[in-house]
């Protein structure tokens, strides 16, 4: 390091009062060095270059000194957005290091940040001790009308350690609370938070240069869009394998537990499910390199390392230490042996189910088929290869449409809820099953030249009744489906306004200027345009708004695009041309009629709405109180209301809710029964969904009006597109 460098690591250390030591020594791989390495020096060059670039980033922005405040602002935010370890005399030491932050992106002078995520290490280790040292004393008494007021976001940052201790023993008192609450005893109490802040402080222990350089970096990317990110190269090969719904490994799921690696989920088809050796529960200790190699002991290891360890290419072998579920941790380890595959994670896969709707009087009954995609999926890789099995929404959709023809359904619902996005080529694709050729999405690039993604395919795969239920949740490519299914007059669209993004990005390799051979720099998602319906208008900020409107369960004002500061604003284009399939403005107001009608008498959706509007009431509060007696009444209340509904449930002859007996048990995740908490989630899966039900019930509400009214039929279908299965 340059000599230069050198003091002014030292400068800033001593300005924030951490230790160069802490900084330097080589404390494993979680020291966080004084300075960058080469790699990471060259990576933010490469960063800065791409992101001030207008010919790469759609909106580039000057790295000025507002900017310079503006990471550091997100930087802040990234370590401590609870406002729980730093103070604002800490926040005043940062604030003379905003200027250099520039070079730190521009040059790779990270220096600055390095000692502010080193602070931040030593905050949290120093905020454990004292939340450990609160389990001894005896601070719980409940009694009072003091709260807890657990959204911190828009508070100011405490102003001394005092003021911070006084935030700490609310969050501690309120922790304390829950468990007493679900019945566990004073003892248990404490060893139960003790090891959990005890996990926390190991956890932060274990973050190394490598954390603190992406989490800066991203307070930069950020500071340009929302939705521009740096991958470092794991994180890149992550991302990539979520877009692929498939990894190469020995196909489980794994969580962390205290210090251990344990078994979350064996997934089905995988090398670790087929050899019929390994149960949910079960202890990774040990990991090797093929049957001969030595095994190295993971206990303590941070998840994503020990991952690391274990995936590897297909038909290699890798070996395991294992403690069974049911054995002590002193228990001698099993050593297993496995060969590697390719397995495909189902679970985002999309699904179908087919919900019956009665016929009123002499009418048939309507099956109507549902087609679940929670993400637009696609093995870019494969599909270069020509890999004529690679994964892919549109072909997964196809295939269930297929199924659907062939089972003689009536209508399709393609639920999209909480899908928030993926490939913009499967978007199109997979708005292609549904229309006969024509503009999807038009794509603004920054130098304001318009380019229209088109489905050029002939023919449809679904040509019937069709529905597409959104939430909140629905974002971009799920935005750009459901409202080109609306400008055309395709289908129905139903549920909640969706989150409102509106840009492309696109993932730029940065290994591919230097021309490495191996993974060094990582990638950048960067945002390259913005995209317009065929109807001109953009979803950014404002979304798509549903034909038929479902309740409210998160306010645009706490979710959403609209809810970040630096997002584009809404704005629209010239439409292009494209068919009207139909236009089912005369029909809203029948369909409304009967929806709100059939709710009023639908149990199941009421309960769902009464719980929709507590959730926003409490939230709202942004506090919870601290007296057991309130806490206690509130919590009976809840219980008393799910076995009354479970109860009502068996009078009318409804599905029973298999959580209805599921209460606060004040545990985190990962302090769980592991086996039990995946039951859990499995049973979740199987609850009644309302919304699903009626956004059924809905369609076949229209294919009613419609067979049943010839003048309403030729306004809402004209004859020369009306295609014939929506009007029998």
């Amino acid at each position: 390091m340059k000599a230069s460098r050198l003091i002014s690591a030292a400068l800033i250390a001593v300005a924030l009062s951490v230790p160069l030591a802490l900084m330097a020594r080589a404390d494993g791989e979680s020291a966080i060095p004084a300075s960058p390495s080469v790699d990471q020096v060259r990576t933010a060059q490469l960063v800065h270059g791409l992101l001030s670039d207008s010919r790469y980033a759609y909106r580039p922005r000057p790295l000025d000194a507002e900017m310079e405040r503006d990471i550091g602002r997100r930087y802040l935010e990234a370590l401590d957005s609870g406002k729980m370890f730093f103070t604002a005399a800490d926040v005043a030491r940062f604030e003379p290091l905003a200027p250099e932050l520039g070079m730190a992106v521009r040059k790779g002078h990270l220096e600055p940040a390095f000692a502010i995520f080193a602070l931040y290490k030593e905050r949290v280790a120093e905020r454990v001790e004292h939340a450990r040292g609160l389990l001894k004393q005896d601070i719980f008494d409940f009694t009072g009308d003091d709260r807890w007021e657990y959204d911190r976001k828009d508070a100011p940052w405490p102003a001394d350690k005092a003021a911070l201790d006084a935030v700490w023993r609310q969050s501690v008192r309120n922790d304390w609370l829950r468990l007493q609450l679900a019945g566990r005893e004073p003892a248990q109490i404490r060893e139960t938070l003790d090891r959990r802040y005890r996990n926390l402080a190991n956890n932060v222990a274990q973050l190394n240069g490598e954390d603190a350089f992406q989490s800066f970096l991203n307070a930069y990317t950020a500071s340009i869009d929302p939705h521009t990110d740096y991958f470092n190269p794991r994180s890149t090969e992550l991302f990539n394998q979520s877009m692929s719904l498939s990894l190469e490994g020995i196909g489980a799921q794994l969580q962390r537990q205290d210090d251990v690696i344990v078994i979350r989920e064996l997934i089905a088809g995988g090398p670790a499910a087929l050899s019929g050796k390994f149960r949910v529960g079960d202890r990774i200790v040990g990991v090797g390199q093929g049957a001969d190699g030595a095994v190295e002991d993971v206990v303590g290891w941070r998840i994503d390392d020990v991952v690391e360890k274990i995936k590897g290419p297909k038909d290699t072998q890798v070996k395991l230490e294992v403690i069974p579920a049911e054995a002590g941790m002193d228990s001698e380890p099993v050593q297993i042996v496995l060969t590697r595959a390719r397995v495909r994670l189902e679970e985002q896969a999309a699904k179908s189910e087919v919900i019956e709707i009665p016929g009123s009087g002499d009418a048939a009954d309507t099956r109507v088929g549902v087609i679940k995609l929670p993400a637009f999926y696609q093995d870019f890789q494969g599909r270069r290869n020509r890999d004529g099995d690679y994964a892919s929404a549109t072909r997964d959709v196809a295939r269930l449409l297929e199924e659907f023809k062939a089972d003689g359904i009536d209508g399709v619902v393609l639920d999209l809820r909480n899908n928030g996005g993926g490939s913009l080529n499967e978007a199109v694709e997979l708005t292609g099953l549904f229309i006969d050729t024509g503009p999807v999405v038009q794509v603004r690039e920054s130098g304001g030249r318009v380019s229209v993604e088109a489905d050029r395919n002939p023919g449809v795969a679904w040509e019937g009744p069709l529905a597409v239920l959104i939430n909140r949740g629905s974002a971009s490519a799920s935005e750009i489906v459901a409202g080109a299914i609306q400008d055309y007059g395709r289908g129905l669209v139903i549920g909640e306004t969706t989150f409102g993004k509106g840009t492309v990005q696109n993932l730029v390799d940065l290994d591919r200027w230097p021309g490495n051979e191996q993974q060094r720099f990582g990638s950048v998602k960067l945002t390259v345009a913005q995209f317009f319906l065929p109807g001109g208008s953009s979803t950014q900020n404002r979304g798509v708004v549903p034909d038929v409107m479902f309740p409210v369960t998160v306010d645009a004002s706490e979710f959403g695009e609209s809810t970040n500061d630096n997002a584009l604003p809404w704005t629209r284009i010239a439409a292009v041309p494209h068919t009207r399939y139909g236009d089912f403005a005369t029909l809203l107001p029948r369909l409304n009629v009967l929806h709100e009608a059939r709710i009023d008498e639908d149990a199941e959706f009421s309960w769902w709405v009464e719980d929709v509007e507590e959730f926003r009431a409490e939230r709202a509060k942004k506090y919870v109180v601290l007296n057991e007696a309130e806490r206690r009444a509130e919590r009976d209340r809840q219980e008393q209301k799910r076995r009354d509904r479970q109860a009502q449930r068996r009078e009318l002859g409804l599905p029973l809710d298999p959580l209805a007996e599921d209460t606060d048990d004040g545990l985190f995740a990962n302090e769980r029964d592991i086996a039990l908490d995946t039951a859990r989630e499995k049973a979740a899966e199987e609850r009644p969904d309302p919304l699903l039900q009626e956004s059924a019930a809905i369609l076949a509400d229209a294919m009613h009006l419609l067979n049943s009214d010839h003048h309403l039929q030729a306004q809402v279908l004209p004859e020369s597109t009306r295609p014939n299965s929506w009007a029998r």
